[in-house]
């Protein structure tokens, strides 16, 4: 399921990034796009990769998702910057290439961080 989750945020990210880019800018869009889809796929994993029901835990979910959105950030901005530096001129589609190598790097790092704290199983278990 987190595959799943993980391609349906990709491609609301990815799209949400196109439509914003050339309103606000790369950066700007990068980090809403970002924002929104996180928030958004915090949600969808507790819910259908992590089985969590109910409300108890959710804004600490949240807030620990963030962690991982930071994460991300980092890692698309710096690949949005490498882009800038090394192609100024660079087309939206090498842009986008580079957003999905990033967000690869960061979908793994966000599966450790999901899985190992933020809904990891109670050490009673």
């Amino acid at each position: 399921m987190f595959a799943v989750v993980g391609v349906v945020s990709t491609l609301a990210y990815l799209g949400l990034y196109v439509a914003l880019s050339p309103a606000v800018g790369d950066r700007t869009a990068n980090l809403i796009a970002l924002l929104v889809t996180a928030v958004a796929n915090t949600a969808a994993n507790r819910r259908f990769t992590f089985k969590v029901r109910g409300s108890a835990g959710a804004a600490r979910h949240q807030v620990q998702g963030l962690v991982a959105f930071v994460a991300g950030l980092v890692l698309s901005d710096g690949a949005l910057e490498l882009v800038a530096r090394v192609a100024p001129d660079a087309s939206a589609t090498v842009k986008v290439g580079a957003l999905i190598a990033a967000n690869a790097a960061a979908t793994l790092l966000r599966f450790v961080l999901l899985r190992l704290w933020v809904f990891r199983e109670p050490a009673d278990r």
